[in-house]
């Protein structure tokens, strides 16, 4: 088509025949409005992060209440700058507090906005109002899908019921493998104790009563310190590029060759995560080249048994550790 690609009308030609039949079925109209909004909101949305694909972002979530000058708004003023040093952009949810926080720190250049439309809060903060990067959500749910599919790290600050909420799903994604692995950090202000309690309640409630496993807290990393906890994100990708399935088998792309005393390693250390065989170097599969997905970049294939996560982002952690210099 012009302008378009071609290559993917077999998925247009499935997008239609699900909108026909919503309209032959015994759909209201309710029903109808919610499918149009929500693909309507996710199809702006896929416009504006567009241009910025290949541009590492981290999100910033945390209260609206908190007021600037509190030591919350300083943590997550400088770790948006200090993510923003590094090269990165910040996402937030536009509204005020720490949302604004993270923005200024980061600049309006280097920022995202995912606001959501509330009676009592619908106007985004000053450092992205009126920016090109700014979108707009009816729906918590089609704005939750954004954070999610744009983030590569994340950062938490104190915060309420809605700070919870995107704290709890989000582990849930990665504890379960529904969501890519990423970095998350707990940023307590200096004096705060806040994330610590959480913990003390993951651990005595969750961990002690066998409701998640003791590598589930792997997942996160706590911290008072906001250049630390941008430390903490970058590292991440250090070795680690990205990671996709190609059949049975789990692909890490990565930023270096692994070595032979490397493979040795980490298939001692980390057999237990393999549904079977030994965790090998390789090449770009057909997909992915068909793809164009990260060919030239370095591989390691692995038949992850699909079910300990945590312990995959430990297997992460190790070759981002072991990287020269």
């Amino acid at each position: 088509t012009a302008g378009g690609r071609t290559t993917d009308l077999d998925l247009i030609a499935e997008l239609l025949v699900t909108s026909t039949r919503l309209g032959r079925e015994n759909v209201d109209r309710g029903e109808l409005k919610l499918v149009n909004s929500a693909l309507k909101e996710l199809r702006h949305a896929f416009a504006v992060f567009a241009p910025y694909r290949h541009v590492r972002k981290a999100t910033v979530f945390g209260s609206a209440r908190i007021r600037d000058g509190d030591p919350a708004y300083l943590a997550a003023r400088e770790f948006g700058a200090a993510m923003a040093g590094h090269g990165w952009m910040l996402i937030t949810g536009a509204g005020p507090g720490i949302m604004a926080a993270g923005l200024e720190g980061a600049g309006t250049d280097n920022s995202f906005g995912v606001n959501i439309l509330l009676p009592f809060e619908s106007e985004a903060n000053e450092f992205i109002a009126n920016d090109p990067k700014l979108v707009n959500f009816r729906y918590f749910f089609t704005r939750k899908v954004m954070f999610m599919k744009e983030s590569h790290g994340y950062a938490l600050l104190p915060g309420g019921f809605g700070t919870m909420d995107e704290a709890f799903e989000l582990l849930t994604l990665m504890q379960t493998g529904k969501s890519a692995l990423a970095p998350v950090v707990l940023l307590d202000p200096p004096g705060s104790t806040y994330w610590e309690h959480w913990q003390d309640f993951i651990r005595q409630e969750l961990e002690a009563g066998g409701l998640i496993s003791t590598a589930d807290r792997a997942l996160v990393y706590a911290t008072d310190d906001p250049v630390a906890a941008a430390e903490h994100v970058r590292h991440f990708y250090d070795t680690y590029h990205s990671m996709r399935y190609v059949g049975e088998r789990l692909i890490l792309r990565l930023e270096r060759r692994i070595d032979d005393d490397e493979l040795r390693y980490l298939n001692a250390e980390f057999a237990d995560i393999l549904e079977d065989g030994r965790i090998q170097r390789c090449e770009a599969s057909p997909a992915e080249i068909r793809d164009g997905d990260e060919v030239d970049r370095p591989r390691l294939a692995l038949r992850f048994d699909r079910h300990a996560h945590a312990r995959l982002r430990l297997f992460i952690d190790a070759l981002n550790d072991a990287t020269p210099g």
